[in-house]
């Protein structure tokens, strides 16, 4: 009987800044975690990202490769940034096809929402649940699949 290749969970190849904590099992490789960045345990975060200053990462979110999160964000549980949008009717395995995603700073992103490739303007709330199919070039608060503005930020 044939045994499985087992890949374990691991954590390398990181730039890190100062203060930054990992909750483990982690999946963390290849990216820049600046200062006082937290990432949840059964959190992945691929290669060529960076997470901003302070920016929090809760369990359960995966962050694919290509994406930049700015300074003092949230993102909540169970988070999936996808930027292989399968145009093709079946994944690319070509990276230079793939999206990239931008998240500037003071963004808040709710639990279980989906994040395609798009870029996210500052001052911004992403509601749980959400998917976000555009950029976001105005603040505030958005909701829904597709994800839209429900209101200014009070």
């Amino acid at each position: 009987m044939a045994k499985p290749r087992v890949l374990k969970a691991q954590i390398k190849d990181l730039i890190c800044g100062d203060n930054v904590t990992i909750i483990e099992p982690a999946n963390v490789y290849g990216c820049e975690l600046k200062d006082d960045v937290f990432v949840g345990p059964f959190v992945e975060i691929q290669k060529n990202t960076v997470i901003g200053a302070r920016t929090k990462i809760q369990s359960h979110t995966f962050v694919c490769e290509y994406v930049h999160i700015g300074r003092d964000c949230f993102i909540g549980h169970g988070v999936m940034f996808a930027n292989d949008l399968f145009k093709s009717g079946r994944p690319d395995p070509n990276p230079t096809h793939w999206g990239r995603t931008v998240i500037a700073n003071n963004v808040t992103i709710g639990s279980n929402a989906t994040i395609l490739a798009v870029t996210i303007c500052s001052d911004v709330v992403i509601g749980a649940g959400s998917v976000v199919t555009k950029d976001i070039t105005e603040s505030g608060i958005y909701a829904g699949n597709p994800a839209r503005k429900l209101r200014d930020i009070s």
